[in-house]
């Protein structure tokens, strides 16, 4: 198969103490959504933050369509960032600008386009996610589920090669997560796009997700396959994660020092 992003031997953490991805390998697939399981804290997000060139790898190399992302490279990093588009967690709308507005940012901050034709873009992005009625609205006037579907309106503006879903589902009601859902498998297979979403919502996932891949601490990779083959594996730490079993490998408590610290002295210290 054509992978449309790689991961090859990537090794990153934030200091120097303990590394987020350890020697992760992985394939995204061109015109597939793949969807990245795995607890909080194993590197789910820091994996987008790679391919989306915030920050570098310390070793090992994030290929986009074939190219090494460099983050040292600006009009490189512009002109690959031209071909994705990104879904944050909490939408991360501006509050200040209408839903026109908010949708209409980055064709105007990355096109020339004239303003006539970027208002029929923002409406036919609105009507794909069933709100082209409230492009009038401002933020604080429509709902958490309504607040999603205008990021994503958003997110598809450009028209992106590559979508990432940073926990598309979170805070949603059902109705509005099924909403989601939908429309991530939809705009997916409509416009050909690859779509890579991470999430822990595992049912939905299972149901729009073409591949699944389960992670969990220092990046470590538990398993990868079709919906069927994750939801039939009888890896222990497989099972507790899909059927959300509280006994198992995952560990609920933190790792903690062999040695008993007084925490309250070394603050003062």
């Amino acid at each position: 198969m054509d992978a449309l992003i790689e991961i090859d031997h990537v090794t990153f953490g934030y200091d120097e103490q303990r590394a987020i991805l350890n020697d992760l390998s992985l394939r995204f697939e061109r015109g597939k959504v793949t969807t990245v399981l795995g607890n909080s804290g194993c590197g789910k997000t820091t994996l987008l933050r790679l391919i989306g060139g915030v920050h570098a790898a310390d070793k090992g190399r994030v290929l986009f369509d074939g190219e090494v992302i460099d983050v040292a490279d600006r009009e490189q990093l512009q002109r690959l960032r031209r071909r994705l588009g990104m879904l944050f967690q909490f939408g991360a709308l501006f509050t200040d600008l209408t839903v026109h507005d908010n949708v209409a940012f980055p064709l105007r901050e990355m096109t020339d386009l004239p303003e006539s034709m970027i208002h029929d873009l923002v409406l036919m992005k609105l009507d794909a996610v069933g709100l082209r009625g409230a492009a009038g609205l401002g933020i604080s006037e429509v709902s958490g589920g309504m607040a999603r579907r205008i990021a994503l309106a958003r997110t598809i503006a450009l028209d992106p090669e590559l979508i990432m879903y940073d926990e598309p589902f979170a805070g949603l009601d059902l109705i509005s997560t099924g909403v989601i859902g939908h429309l991530i498998r939809t705009l997916n297979d409509t416009t050909g796009a690859t779509s890579l979403v991470i999430s822990h919502d595992v049912s939905k996932c299972m149901a729009i997700s073409d591949w699944v891949v389960l992670m969990s601490a220092g990046g470590r990779i538990v398993t990868q396959g079709t919906p069927a083959d994750v939801m039939r594996s009888t890896d222990p730490e497989v099972r507790q994660f899909v059927h959300g079993e509280p006994d198992g490998p995952l560990k609920f408590h933190y790792p903690a020092p062999a040695k008993a610290v007084d925490y309250r002295i070394e603050a003062l210290a």
